[in-house]
Order: C-alpha cells, then sequence, then structure tokens
C-alpha cells in the first residue's frame, strides 16, 4: 500500500483550481488561429517549479517564430507528460498582436531527495538501494516504485525469506517540491522450500506428483536452478497441475484438500493433502454429423475407446486426430466438438458432433508480411501447392518449418474464401525479425583451454542484395576465436536451396593454429573446403565435401624422436569425403530416443592434387534408449582406418646433436602423416585419459597415433531437478599402428561419473573419468570439462 502525506492548505487548493484553470485556457485556446506565428511562448508553474523553463521548452515542437498547429501542441503534450516529470499540463494559446501567445501551464512531480530502507536486518540497505533501481533527484514515479519493491521481495525470495513483506510511501514537501520515500520491510522468518510431501495419495507416489510441479525443494545447486523459492502463484499452478494429472489418468473427481507449510529449523516442508476418488472409464462412444468418412473409420483413428481410462487430455488429442484425419482431404472448415457427460456410475460417456464443410482446393498462395526475406525463401517452406487438395496437416508442418527458419517472430497460415466453391486461398503472414547477431565471449574446457571469442553470424543472408545483404535464406558466419592454446579465423556461407533445389551448398575459408595437440609440436592448418548436402526422405541425408588445406607442422622441439622430426614442415592436401547420416534422433540436444548414424569414407591425392596419398573410412553409431523414471541409456561406438596409397613417400628430416654437425636424413615412410592419424583421449571418447593419449608411441612415451581405431561408450544418465542430470558411463576402445588391423588390440578402458547442466550460456558437460585398463597409457583419475552442444 502506498501513503502520501497531507500537503498544505495552499497546495491542495491550487490542486482543485487546476482544473477549472486549464479548461478555461482550454476555451481560450479554441479562438487560437492555426498557422498563426508564434511570438512567444510563456510556462506558469502550479506548485514548486521543479523542472526549468528551459527544460521544458527543450522537451516541445512548439517554437518562437513558427506557426502555431493544435496538433503540434497535442503532441508536446503527451511528450511532456511520457517524460515522468509532469504531472498535469496545459498548452494554450491566445492572439497577441500579428500571431499567437503560447502558455505552457504545469505542475510538475516532486523529486526524490531521500530514500530510505526500513527493517532490513539481513540484506544491506546499500544492497537493497542498488536493487530497487529508483535515483535520487528524479520524479516520483509511481510504477517504478512499484517495481523497485517487487525486486525487493525477489531478492529476498532469493535468499530464503518468503514471507517477506514490503511496503512503501511518499512524504512530500509541498513548499520545495521534494519527496522523502520510505521501504518499510518484514523479513519474516528464513523458511527456504526443504522437502514436498503428499498426503491421501494412493495411486500416485510422492515422486511422481512431484514431477509435475515447478516449486521444488532446495538442492545442492540452488544457486543455478533457483529451488527451494516458493512462489504463491506457481504453487497455485502446480496445484493445477497435479489435479490436471489425475484427471487425464481417470480420476476426475480429485480434490486438493489442504496444503499446509511446516516449519522445521528454519526450513519449510510443504505437506499437499488429496482426496482421488474413484477412477472413471469411457460408457458409450457416438459419432454424428459424418458424411464423407464411415464411423468404423473415425473408430479406429481414435485412441480411446469403449471401457478404457477416462482422459480429458485423450479427448482433446482423438478430436485433433479426428480434424488431421479430415484435414489431410481438405476439409478446411470441419468442426470437431467432443464432449464427455455422465453416464453412468464411474463412466463417461464421449461424443463427438462434427460439421464437415466442403472440400477445399488450393487456388492462390499469398504472403504479405515479409518486407526483407524474399518470397521464394518462404514459398520453398510450404509443403501444398495451387491446385492441390487444401491439407491442413501439411500447413501446419510449413507454419512449423517457417518457424524453425529463426527470421519470423510470427508466422500465421489460414484460409482466405475465394468466391468459388470448393477454392480458398492460403494466405501466409509473418512478422520479420533481425536474424543477424554479433556475439562475444570465452569458455573453457579441458582440451582448448581458455578460449575468447567473437562471432558474426547473419541467417537470413543475400549475398547479392548489395548493400542490405539480407533476404536469400543464405548462411553467413565469420568467428575469430583466440585462446591460450589456439587461433581460430573462420568465414563461411552456405546456401540451403542452391539452383533452388532441396540441395544445400556450403563453403568456407579457414585459419587454425593449435599447440595443444602434442607437447613437442605446434600444428597450423588454412585452407578452403566445400560440402554440397542432399536430404534423402526425413531422416537422412547425403553429403560431398572437398577440402584443400596446408598443413604445417612447426616449433618441433630439439629433443623430439626422430618419427615426430620426420613431419616437419609443410604439406598440401586435398581430400574429397562422401558421407551418409542418418539421424532420427526425437531431439538434437536432449535426447531421449532415436539413433544417429554417418559413414564418411574420404581420399586424397592422385588426380586431386596435393602432397598426401591416403584413403580411409570413418563410422560412428549412437543408439538412444529412454527408460523408466526417465533414464536415458546411450550405446555409442566408432571404426576407424587410414592408409596410404600409391607408393611410398620421401621426406628429409634435419637433426641437432650437442657437439656434432648436423645430421641429414632422407627416409622413403609409407606411414599416413601423424596429423592424419587416429587418437583416443580425452571429454569425447575414453574420459579416463589425456587428450589425444590412446595412442602408439614413440620412445619417449609421446602419442605419434595410428591407423586404427576402434571403440565404444555405454552411457547412464538419469534426472537430479530440472535443466540438472547425472550420468554414470564406461568408455572403451584401442588404436592400432597398422592399417585396418583390429586383431589383437591392446584395450584400454574407464568408468566413471559426471553432471550435465542446462545454464544460459549453454550445456555444461563435467565427467570424472577412472582407467580400468590403461594399456600403457597414464593413469589416474581425470576431470573433463566442456561447455557447447555436441553433435
Amino acid at each position: 500500500m502506498t501513503k502520501i502525506s497531507h500537503r498544505p492548505f495552499c497546495l491542495r487548493a491550487l490542486s482543485i483550481l487546476l482544473p477549472a484553470a486549464l479548461s478555461l485556457a482550454g476555451l481560450i485556446s479554441a479562438h487560437a488561429q492555426n498557422g498563426a506565428t508564434v511570438r512567444s511562448i510563456e510556462v506558469k508553474y502550479v506548485g514548486p517549479q521543479t523542472l526549468s523553463r528551459e527544460r521544458i521548452l527543450s522537451q516541445i515542437r512548439t517554437k518562437v517564430g513558427q506557426p502555431y498547429s493544435d496538433t503540434v501542441v497535442e503532441q508536446d503534450i503527451r511528450g511532456l507528460y511520457s517524460s515522468g516529470s509532469i504531472q498535469n499540463v496545459r498548452i494554450f494559446g491566445e492572439p497577441a498582436g500579428d500571431g499567437v501567445k503560447v502558455t505552457v501551464v504545469v505542475q510538475t512531480r516532486a523529486m526524490i531527495n531521500e530514500i530510505e530502507i526500513d527493517g532490513a536486518t539481513k540484506v544491506s540497505a546499500k544492497r537493497l538501494r542498488k536493487e530497487i533501481g529508483v535515483k535520487i533527484n528524479t520524479a516520483v514515479n509511481e510504477s517504478a516504485l512499484q517495481e523497485g519493491r517487487q525486486k525487493i521481495i525477489d531478492t529476498y525470495k532469493g535468499r530464503g525469506y518468503n514471507d517477506i513483506d514490503v511496503q512503501f510511501r511518499v512524504d512530500t514537501d509541498d513548499t520545495r517540491g521534494t519527496a522523502r520515500v520510505v521501504f518499510t520491510i518484514n523479513e519474516g522468518t528464513k523458511g527456504t522450500v526443504s522437502r514436498i510431501n503428499f498426503e491421501g495419495n494412493t495411486i500416485f507416489s510422492d515422486r511422481v506428483l512431484r514431477k509435475q510441479m515447478k516449486t521444488r525443494g532446495k538442492t545442492l545447486i540452488a544457486f543455478v536452478d533457483k529451488s527451494g523459492r516458493l512462489q504463491e502463484t506457481q504453487l497455485q499452478q502446480d496445484l493445477d497441475s497435479i489435479r490436471e494429472y489425475y484427471q487425464n489418468h481417470g480420476y476426475i473427481d480429485i480434490e486438493v484438500k489442504d496444503v499446509r507449510r511446516e516449519r522445521v529449523r528454519g526450513h519449510m516442508n510443504i505437506v499437499i493433502v488429496v482426496a482421488e476418488g474413484p477412477k472413471y472409464h469411457v460408457g458409450k462412444l457416438t459419432f454424428s454429423g459424418e458424411k464423407a468418412t464411415t464411423e468404423q473409420r473415425l473408430r479406429a483413428v481414435i485412441k480411446m475407446k469403449e471401457g478404457e481410462v477416462y482422459s480429458p487430455k485423450q479427448l482433446r488429442d482423438d478430436a485433433k486426430t479426428i480434424s488431421d484425419a479430415y484435414g489431410r482431404g481438405g476439409y478446411v472448415d470441419l468442426m470437431v466438438a467432443p464432449k464427455g457427460a455422465p453416464g453412468g456410475p464411474q463412466t463417461i460417456d464421449v461424443s463427438y458432433k462434427i460439421e464437415e464443410g466442403t472440400r477445399s482446393f488450393v487456388q492462390r498462395i499469398n504472403i504479405i508480411g515479409n518486407t526483407r526475406t524474399k518470397d521464394k525463401v518462404i514459398r520453398r517452406e510450404i509443403g501444398v501447392a495451387p491446385g492441390e487438395v487444401y491439407d491442413t496437416v501439411r500447413v501446419d508442418i510449413s507454419k512449423k518449418r517457417l518457424e524453425n527458419l529463426g527470421y519470423f517472430t510470427k508466422v500465421d497460415t489460414y484460409p482466405e474464401d475465394t468466391g468459388v466453391v470448393g477454392r480458398k486461398d492460403l494466405t501466409v503472414q509473418v512478422d520479420e525479425k533481425r536474424t543477424g547477431s554479433l556475439n562475444f565471449g570465452a569458455g573453457y574446457s579441458t582440451v582448448d583451454s581458455l578460449v575468447g571469442f567473437i562471432e558474426l553470424t547473419q541467417g537470413n543472408f543475400d549475398i547479392l542484395n548489395w548493400p542490405a545483404l539480407t533476404g536469400g535464406g543464405e548462411k553467413f558466419r565469420a568467428r575469430v576465436q583466440y585462446g591460450a592454446t589456439r587461433q581460430d579465423f573462420t568465414v563461411g556461407l552456405t546456401e540451403p536451396y542452391f539452383l533452388d533445389r532441396r540441395l544445400s551448398l556450403g563453403g568456407e575459408a579457414y585459419y587454425h593454429e593449435a599447440d595443444f595437440l602434442s607437447s613437442v609440436y605446434n600444428q597450423r592448418n588454412y585452407g578452403v573446403a566445400f560440402e554440397i548436402r542432399k536430404p534423402i526422405g526425413s531422416y537422412m541425408a547425403l553429403t560431398l565435401g572437398y577440402r584443400l588445406e596446408d598443413i604445417d607442422i612447426f616449433d618441433v622441439a630439439a629433443g623430439a624422436s626422430t618419427d615426430i622430426q620426420v613431419e616437419k614442415g609443410s604439406t598440401v592436401k586435398s581430400v574429397v569425403t562422401p558421407s551418409l547420416i542418418i539421424d532420427r534422433r526425437d531431439n538434437p540436444f536432449l535426447t531421449r530416443r532415436g539413433q544417429r548414424i554417418s559413414i564418411t569414407p574420404y581420399v586424397s591425392g592422385g588426380p586431386l592434387g596435393g602432397d598426401i596419398q591416403i584413403y580411409g573410412f570413418d563410422v560412428t553409431a549412437a543408439q538412444y534408449f529412454h527408460l523408466p523414471l526417465d533414464l536415458i541409456l546411450l550405446l555409442n561406438g566408432e571404426v576407424a582406418g587410414v592408409n596410404t596409397w600409391g607408393g611410398p613417400e620421401t621426406r628429409t628430416v634435419t637433426t641437432l646433436g650437442p657437439g656434432t654437425p648436423p645430421t641429414v636424413i632422407t627416409e622413403e615412410i609409407s606411414n599416413v602423416r601423424i596429423f592424419d592419424r587416429l587418437f583416443l583421449g580425452g571429454s569425447n571418447d575414453l574420459r579416463g585419459f589425456a587428450f589425444r593419449d590412446v595412442s602408439p608411441k614413440d620412445i619417449h612415451g609421446e602419442p605419434i597415433g595410428g591407423q586404427s581405431l576402434a571403440r565404444g561408450t555405454v552411457e547412464v544418465t538419469f534426472p537430479i531437478v530440472e535443466k540438472a542430470r547425472g550420468a554414470i558411463f564406461y568408455d572403451t576402445g584401442f588404436v592400432n599402428k597398422g592399417p585396418f588391423d583390429y586383431s589383437n588390440p591392446d584395450i584400454a578402458s574407464d568408468y566413471g561419473i559426471g553432471i550435465r547442466l542446462d545454464l544460459p550460456i549453454g550445456p555444461l558437460r563435467l565427467d570424472y573419468g577412472i582407467p580400468l585398463q590403461q594399456a600403457g597409457n597414464n593413469g589416474g583419475g581425470r576431470f573433463n570439462f566442456n561447455v557447447g552442444y555436441q553433435f
């Protein structure tokens, strides 16, 4: 509640007389002539002058020497009110010689000269003043003070004070035009929600019912997931969710009898008392109004049959299924009215009243609202064409595809009558939004260490539309990444509909420099890459990639073995990489079921040019299973191999020894170069080992890679709280030196635990792996830390 102090009598009188004065001013203003020149402007104050004459004149468009306009005056009045410093204002003009004299009558708001925090002991007054956001020497604004009050409440609730009560009052000194704002705080008792229990529930366990609620007991990561906070509005929504959950399982008479708050040593337990009631089943199931189909066909498409558990949600879903079945045949004007009515003891009769309308075909497709995006970019996402049946299901899919483009804040699709029976226009209305972004930030992982980046992206790029460069549906990306162990520069462009077909063509130019690949050398890659991608059905795609790059091994340590010394220098690589990708995951970010398979052979050299002649393959597969209690089982595996072709390669290496002249060694070597060899270890495969440590090694124990690889992972994740999951995993694999050699492997394996957090900056994966079989590699437990999505 807000309290305003009493004003002196003279000021109250002025406040009463001001409306009358303003009305009289309006009568005078009515006689002013629009277009007459403004000769002077006078500012008159009702009450204290807390805003200077110059400040007021600077905020209006009416100026001396300009024509007088009632329209401009109305705009000036609205502008002064919107400034927040004016309580009442009137502007009028009156004849003055050959022009107009303008008078501005204002009553300004009191200015805040003091903010007092009363009753705060658990949070400092200094901290609360910052949270409020209201500043000294600003005009009194009731809305801003209410927002400040709510911010104080949120601050206390964030610390577990759910009984917090905050009021404020404004003490005004009308003689000076100043105000003192006092926030009075009753902190109450700290009572973080510790646990939520239920009474009276026999059908569903406490655990199941808690999952229907967003209010949760405090967890160890409460600072991230904000658990333990009690908000009455959210609690009421949670109770509605519990009722809905019961009703959708047939318990229509469910009641929440009571909600108790029990305090135990500074913590709060919430006890929800329910009365479940009996379970209801479907009695009679009837249809009416169907002409284009039969009752038997309608019964076949719905899931809730006679004798089954009655569910309001399933009733709505079945009505949608009937609508979709008709919609596929072009019945745009269809109306389906589902109804459940008591049919006897613990039974509910279900009926569907159908009004079919007329079957319709598409006459034209109209697109409105796009000022930047080309029509063809929108039309190619629409799954129906003029002359075809108006398939409402395909129209809905088209709408979702347009929304998924990320170009629009809103997409609407609706039919419009054409005046011809059986013909309708499909209208697609879009509201465009900004599709470009400039992002910068920093990240850290156990592989890359600390990395900073800046990235420019445009999701609706058009290279031919200069200078706007938007509207063509192309994807542009430029990224600079610089860190303690790597430097990356990338610029790329992708056309998702090359030649106006479902054929994606992309290209990029890049420069990568890394010193985390080895402790005895650094590696630099720069070049260009192109990829063409063709979807096959809904879950499969073929890609063909080409890459031309220069690879430089430099800063090789003087004491490195000959195996690594021979790798020093610059090499040109030209490689073609076809791929087959099958992706049936339900969600690429948090997958619960489905699979992803990637088959990628590659070849370089020969007619392609370059210094390297190799061929190889990489096959990866992942299968996800959704188990009870929201457990997710992942089986993941990879097999890869690489070899040279076309004869041995000659390499020269110069070695330096203390006290001896340099020795030049020229060798014919048929092994694959070190940057094309295979390694395991790190956060993406064998998590109990250092990055790339699982590999054949030289005489100094430095990993030098192999030509055959196989690995597998079994991982189970489980929910902890919303946006947090735990993980238990087992990894195993090996890398053999010879090409395509999977016999007699020296297997390394590990097991461990982890946590997955969905943070605003992206998903965080933290794993701790412990080697089981070391296979000659370094032992000991190892943390692996990653922020970002895995694809």
